[in-house]
C-alpha cells in the first residue's frame, strides 16, 4: 500500500480551492491477482476458503460488492451465500453477523439503491446533473481551451492525472475514453459545467462492471 492524492483532488472545484485529500493505493499486480482469485472462488462451484468467506462478509458489510461484481454476477453471489449458510458452519456464524445499527443500515440501503439507480440511463443523467450525490464517481477535469478535439481533451485529462501522481492506462480512446485509474475503471465523458461562463471538460465516471 502507498499513500497518494485522492482522485477527487483532480476535480476542478478541489483544484481551484487548493483542497488536498489522501487515499491508499494497492500494488496493481497484487490487487489484480487477489481480486481475480476472489471473484473466481466466489463465482465458481467448489469449496470456498475461510479467508474468502470472511472477505465476502466484509464486502457485504461495507457495501462494496458492486465494485467487484456485475448485477448479473450478484445473483450468483447471493446463491453462493445461501449455499454457504446452509452447508458451512463458519459461514453460518459469520454471515449472520450484522455490524450496523438501524440508522447505518438505512444509510447503506439508501446508498445501495442510489448506486443501482445511477446504473440506469436516467440515473446516469441524474448523476451528471447532481454530481454531489455521488462525488466519488463524478470528477470534472476542465480542458485548457474551448472546442478541443477528443485527442486534446484526453491529453488534458492525462496531464492532470500525472500531475497528481495517479497510475493510469487508457484502455479505449475515442469520444468517450475508458481509463483504468489506480485499479478502478472510469469513462471520461465530454461535458460542460455552468459557472460564470460555461467551462468545458471531461467528467470521470466510474465504469460499471
Amino acid at each position: 500500500m502507498e499513500e497518494i492524492p485522492n482522485l477527487l483532488g483532480c476535480d476542478m472545484n478541489y483544484v481551484t480551492a487548493s483542497v488536498t485529500m489522501r487515499e491508499y493505493r494497492s500494488n496493481e499486480e497484487a490487487y489484480t491477482r487477489i481480486t481475480e482469485g476472489l471473484r473466481a472462488e466466489i463465482l465458481e462451484d467448489g469449496e470456498m476458503t475461510d479467508e474468502t468467506i470472511l472477505m465476502l462478509w466484509l464486502l457485504r458489510e461495507s457495501s462494496c460488492l458492486y465494485d467487484f461484481f456485475s448485477k448479473e454476477e450478484l445473483k450468483r453471489v447471493a446463491q453462493r451465500m445461501t449455499q454457504l449458510y446452509q452447508t458451512n458452519a463458519m459461514a453460518r456464524a459469520i454471515l449472520a453477523i450484522d455490524i450496523h445499527r438501524a440508522p447505518e443500515i438505512a444509510v447503506k440501503n439508501f446508498l445501495r439503491g442510489k448506486k443501482e439507480a445511477f446504473s440506469t440511463p436516467i440515473g446516469t443523467g441524474v448523476d451528471f446533473v447532481f454530481p454531489f450525490l455521488e462525488r466519488s464517481q463524478s470528477i470534472f477535469i476542465e480542458t485548457e481551451a474551448w472546442f478541443e478535439n477528443k485527442e486534446q481533451r484526453l491529453q488534458d485529462v492525462e496531464a492532470r492525472l500525472a500531475q497528481y501522481g495517479h497510475h493510469y492506462t487508457v484502455l479505449r480512446q475515442g469520444a468517450v475514453p475508458l481509463i483504468r485509474i489506480d485499479n478502478v475503471l472510469y469513462e471520461a465523458v465530454p461535458t460542460a459545467v455552468q459557472m460564470k461562463v460555461p467551462v468545458q471538460g471531461m467528467r470521470l465516471r466510474k465504469y460499471p462492471l
